[in-house]
């Protein structure tokens, strides 16, 4: 079998490219590809699979004139490929998935108590020197325990959060698949049976105190929280988007923070990143993090291991341990 040929578009935590090299040639660049240098790289014919990052984005156009084997996505997310053209033209895609699960929940709750309690705000008010001792009106926030926690999805990420959340006196809402539903059975809750209310998404925007994204990007979550969603939420509400950033309308949410028609957002991610919409930047009434959903040194090498492993199998002419498109091995 000869050398597999891996192109790594940005450089990976350990032991990936150990695990690349030990398996073939592994080329990085030193600077990050744009759109026309990852074109290049797919149709050369140099290498076998890519591994790639959320932001290299893979339309239909380039995987049609595509010469590789596979695409190894260094993310739980694959929405930068499009998996219908990838699989029409024979390209393997992997992904890293159930590794995140807990540290995402972790961001989950931090956004929850870091916007409620105006933490941010806090510390830049001490590193400025103004604080001069306790006062009784002093960057008051909201109520955590006690108040509703709304998930728009309930996967893996969404349950984690419910299980923190339950543990700080929150009643949790949930909705499995918003905009729409389905039957969930008690079966199905498991452990969360009797302790999480089910409901539909229009209750659940309008009652929540914070409503919290565990949604796929797809057609239909995008700009799932929109200008209309933001107006029928409380006013002292809260929004927490740890998902993928275009399943709200940043635009939207700008001004509805703005005019105080909900209380406050903390963002994970955003709509066109790493780009801010205008003007949210500015806003107080915010937390806002780079993309740290699962940036914990373990889970980080854990992804690193298993995109390797994906990329490894692609390579090798083997259906890789974590398939997006099984179907495309049969094509």
């Amino acid at each position: 079998m000869s050398a597999a040929r891996f192109y790594v578009t940005t450089p990976i935590p350990e032991p990936a490219l150990t695990l690349l090299r030990a398996a073939g040639s592994v080329d990085v660049p030193d600077e990050l590809p744009d759109a026309a240098r990852l074109r290049e790289v797919c149709v050369s014919g140099d290498y076998d699979v890519v591994v790639s990052q959320l932001r290299d984005t893979f339309d239909a156009d380039l995987l049609a004139a595509a010469k590789i084997r596979g695409i190894s996505n260094y993310a739980v997310g694959f929405n930068n490929v499009d998996i219908g053209a990838a699989t029409a033209n024979s390209i393997l895609v992997g992904n890293t998935p159930g590794v995140l699960t807990d540290a995402t929940a972790d961001v989950a709750m931090l956004l929850i108590m870091a916007t409620a309690r105006r933490a941010v705000e806090a510390d830049t008010f001490v590193r400025a020197g103004q604080f001069t001792g306790w006062e009784p009106n002093l960057l008051l926030g909201q109520d955590v325990s006690g108040r509703t926690l709304g998930l728009a999805g309930f996967g893996r990420i969404a349950r984690a959060t419910a299980k923190r959340a339950l543990a700080f006196g929150m009643q949790v809402l949930f909705c499995p698949r918003p905009p729409g539903d389905r039957p969930v059975s008690d079966e199905e809750l498991g452990e969360f049976a009797g302790l999480v209310t089910h409901t539909d998404w229009d209750t659940l925007v309008t009652t929540s105190d914070y409503l919290s994204l565990h949604v796929p990007l797809n057609a239909q979550t995008r700009h799932l929280v929109d200008a209309g969603v933001l107006a029928a939420m409380k006013p002292s509400a809260i929004l927490i988007n740890t998902a993928r950033g275009p399943v709200v309308d940043e635009t939207a949410l700008v001004a509805a923070l703005k005019s105080g028609e909900i209380t406050g957002a903390g963002l994970d991610v955003y709509e066109d990143e790493p780009a801010l919409a205008p003007g949210l930047a500015e806003l107080s009434n915010t937390v806002l993090l780079p993309h740290l959903g699962s940036a914990t040194v373990s889970v980080r090498a854990e992804m690193a291991r298993l995109c390797a492993e994906n990329a490894v199998a692609m390579a090798q002419k083997r259906i890789p341990p974590h398939p997006v498109n099984r179907e495309a091995w049969n094509s």
